[in-house]
């Protein structure tokens, strides 16, 4: 089973944090659109027979599309894919983008699964990021999901911010736990190069992320998040039994997908592409019937520690028994230190990180990438 997903590079406003592909003008959309429903045909054959059982609408702000425009991509990928009965198609939403309306028309085109950025439901740290939505979109966008009969939702929320005290951050993650919102997406803000938040940080018009202060919130997440019955199934997610998002997980165990839009990332089990990440560039080389991408082939060493990398960010841990004799005795040598500090165990073939070892997976995998 493989996945499909479409980036929608639109935003009406620059997250001050944010280092996707996008653009806060729209004026090329209906071409975008033309381009995607091209490029779905130029390349249909990319994923072979696989069946398609996961479709992933995101951004940019993929709900600034309107229902027709939803509707003719959906259309367009079951005519060129197989799509299983019951796939999850989800599409990323932005709280000042929901209402009954626009619920009712996502729904008639197949939508059946919304991730949506709350970030926080305060004030100050929505202005702080920048983010379009006010405090009180993000809490009447959730009742009219609820309302509007979407039962399978994820949140995205962000910890760690300056400013953002424990009281706080608990009162994020109640307002979800009380709407009975069955996904959670939570990360911990990052200054990534290049963003106003990184120029902000530079001048000194806004403090220094504290990375104590990411670690204690995130172990308090984890705590909040056991007591209420969630799965921690990778180091950003939780889900209740059942809510797991099948299109990331296909990632994390090496499915196949196909990337389609400006800046998306492709995988057919032996080598990655990656689409243009320039607007114009994507349009004229889909106008010209040779879309403009970079390919890598994944040496076998590549393939390991891309392995050994997701493996560890989820609950069920590296599988030694899905590697090599050599590599597995190698892996369990290079992972006994983090055993014997309690920041990995071992249960059987599995390694996986403990609560401690989850603030550090990064260095760990990196520590035992070939």
């Amino acid at each position: 089973m493989a996945g499909i997903y479409l980036h929608i590079p639109f935003c009406r406003q620059a997250c001050h944090y944010c280092n996707f592909h996008f653009t806060t003008s729209t004026a090329y959309k209906n071409e975008l659109v033309g381009a995607l429903l091209k490029e779905m045909e130029l390349r249909r054959d990319y994923l072979g027979a696989e069946p398609v059982e996961t479709v992933y609408f995101g951004g940019g702000t993929p709900s600034l599309l309107g229902q027709q425009e939803l509707a003719s991509l959906l259309d367009a990928l079951r005519s060129h894919f197989t799509l299983v009965p019951g796939a999850e198609i989800t599409l990323e939403a932005n709280p000042d983008d929901i209402h009954a309306g626009q619920l009712a028309g996502w729904r008639q085109t197949g939508i059946n699964r919304l991730s949506i950025g709350v970030q926080s439901f305060f004030e100050e740290d929505l202005r702080a990021m920048n983010r379009a939505h006010t405090a009180r979109q993000a809490e009447s966008s959730l009742d009219a999901a609820l309302e509007q009969g979407f039962s399978n939702i994820t949140v995205d929320l962000i910890y760690g911010q300056p400013g953002l005290t424990d009281a706080r951050w608990k009162s994020n993650v109640d307002r979800l736990l009380a709407r009975q919102v069955p996904h959670l997406s939570c990360y911990a803000l990052t200054v990534e190069p290049r963003t106003p938040l990184a120029k902000q940080i530079r001048l000194g018009q806004s403090p220094q992320v504290d990375p104590d202060q990411q670690a204690a919130q995130f172990l308090l997440l984890m705590d909040w998040m056991e007591a209420a019955g969630f799965e921690h199934y990778e180091i950003s997610n939780f889900a209740l039994p059942g809510y797991r998002s099948r299109h990331n997980t296909s990632y994390w165990q090496g499915k196949k997908y196909l990337g389609l839009g400006p800046s998306a990332h492709s995988y057919d089990g032996q080598s990655r592409q990656w689409n243009v990440a320039n607007n114009q560039r994507y349009l004229e080389g889909i106008r010209q019937n040779q879309p403009v991408f970079e390919r890598e082939v994944l040496t076998p060493a590549q393939q390991l520690n891309e392995y050994v990398m997701t493996s560890l960010r989820t609950g069920e841990g590296l599988d030694l028994d899905r590697t090599e004799p050599g590599q597995s005795h190698r892996l369990l040598a290079l992972s006994r230190k983090y055993l014997e500090r309690g920041l990995m165990q071992q249960a059987g073939s599995h390694l996986r990180l403990t609560r401690e070892g989850k603030l550090l997976a990064d260095g760990i995998a990196a520590d035992l990438f070939l």
